[in-house]
């Protein structure tokens, strides 16, 4: 697992999208995971922004939903393709065909789950998973004591989760008790993760998953065991690593390997 700490979220955000971008301009039909929620909006505002320089055409981007609430349909206003369609299809070329989402009122919810991992195998896999995280852990809705083999299902979502949720859905009462998700399993076996994370009230939690025992009790701490996971924070986010230094500058001397390779005495 890579650390890489930037002075803004701003600057955490520029390098992920230049991640993406780079896949999306070399691979034919890339598969790209994404989430919802508050933190990848600037994400999705500098992808749309590339985009309109002329940098990236996504149209030949698949763009997999990494979760779903149970209940709604997908032209709900709190939906994961209500949430793509203002943040990604109104803003890029993304082709809405391209976008595969999860059913949040399937007629057979392990049918359904089963669907969701013969769909990403039919498709080669995930090249990037895009990942927020939660104060308590999770990725996706794997929520704390979730299985760290565990494969797409139903999860009930943790109270701390839909506190934060009636923001988004208006009462407490609206706000669905469960969701499906991408599995631990599922999401560990992507090509390469990218976690982002902004803010000190992310900075325990950065702890915890970069520094902390890789336990089910806290769900990303399992990517220590990533060889590809890479992590997109800025410094107030990593305001509470013990070894903040050292991660900045691993990651500032990959840039010379090379030209140390090319000096270096036989």
């Amino acid at each position: 697992m890579e650390i890489i700490i930037e002075a803004t979220k701003e600057m955490a955000a520029d390098k992920i999208v230049e991640k993406i971008v780079s896949l999306v301009n070399i691979k034919k039909y890339p598969v790209i995971s994404l989430p919802s929620g508050k933190t990848p909006l600037i994400v999705y505002q500098k992808m749309a922004e590339a985009y309109k320089r002329g940098e990236v055409d996504f149209s030949e981007t698949l763009v997999l939903a990494l979760d779903e609430f149970l209940g709604i349909p997908h032209d709900h206003p709190c939906s994961t393709f209500s949430y793509f369609q203002e943040n990604l299809i109104n803003q890029t070329n993304i082709d809405p065909r391209n976008i595969y989402l999860i059913d949040g009122r399937p007629t057979n919810l392990k049918s359904e789950c089963r669907r969701v991992e013969e769909q990403i195998r039919d498709l080669g896999g995930i090249d990037i998973q895009i990942l927020g995280i939660g104060r308590d852990g999770h990725i996706g809705f794997n929520e704390p004591g979730s299985s760290l083999t565990s494969r797409t299902r139903v999860k009930p979502l943790a109270q701390s989760t839909r506190d934060n949720l009636v923001s988004l859905f208006g009462t407490p009462e609206k706000v669905p008790p469960f969701c499906i998700t991408l599995g631990i399993g599922t999401i560990m076996e992507a090509d390469q993760v990218a976690l982002l994370a902004f803010g000190n009230e992310k900075a325990t939690a950065i702890k915890r998953c970069v520094e902390g025992p890789i336990c089910s009790a806290f769900p990303a701490s399992i990517l220590q065991m990533h060889p590809e996971a890479e992590l997109y924070i800025d410094e107030e986010a990593a305001s509470l690593l013990e070894q903040r230094d050292f991660y900045k500058w691993a990651h500032e001397s990959k840039s010379t390997i090379e030209e140390y390779m090319a000096k270096a005495p036989l």
